[in-house]
């Protein structure tokens, strides 16, 4: 049984897809067993609840320095064992310390066609205001390895979704959660869970 933490900041629409994939017996022996939100009152430590999932959350803006809050998120980790870490729209930058431990354990789901609309400041919306602006035709979702480097772990699945030339950020962002996020993020749990990803 391959134990696994959802890293949160907001509603969790993908950890509710992850939710769904885990009750349906798809994420290849892996559990649930952990969320980790960065933030009060949000709608995905209601959706944790729902599916009777531990819920902790542990706020940046609470620690002095990086390193402490980095210490705090390791510590829960450590007490449920877990073995993955899901990064699913937490929008805290892991440190050191955590990415060392789970080294080759945290994976993030980034919505785009990584290379492209990744890094420092490309996330949530900003990302779909960015793929309008630029004119591309086909934009879509990244399943990646998380290191230190922002949106710059090694690649595990990507998805490409079309761009409707009546596409606002907010349409573009649903259809890319709902044909690509949801489909890739469950997917490769379950690859990890199988032990395909090296």
């Amino acid at each position: 049984m391959t134990k696994i933490a959802v890293l949160v900041s907001g509603g969790g629409t993908n950890l509710q897809a992850l939710i769904d994939a885990w009750k349906s017996g798809s994420l290849g022996g892996g559990e649930l067993s952990l969320v980790i939100s960065s933030k009060p009152e949000v709608y995905a430590i209601e959706r944790a609840k729902k599916a009777g999932i531990k819920s902790v959350t542990i706020e940046r803006k609470k620690y002095a320095k990086p390193e402490d809050f980095d210490a705090a998120v390791c510590a829960a980790l450590s007490e449920e064992n877990i073995a993955l870490v899901v990064l699913a729209g937490f929008l805290s930058v892991l440190g050191t310390q955590v990415l060392k431990k789970y080294e080759n354990k945290i994976i993030n789901v980034h919505p785009a066609l990584i290379p492209s609309f990744c890094g420092k400041g490309f996330y949530g919306l900003h990302v779909h205001e960015a793929v309008l602006k630029k004119g591309v035709k086909i934009t879509g979702a990244t399943v990646h390895l998380v290191n230190e480097e922002v949106d710059g772990g090694k690649i595990i699945l990507q998805k490409a979704v079309e761009v409707l030339s009546d596409d606002t950020p907010e349409s573009l962002q649903q259809r890319v959660m709902r044909e690509a996020e949801w489909v890739i993020l469950p997917k490769a749990v379950e690859m990890f869970c199988k032990g395909e990803i090296n």
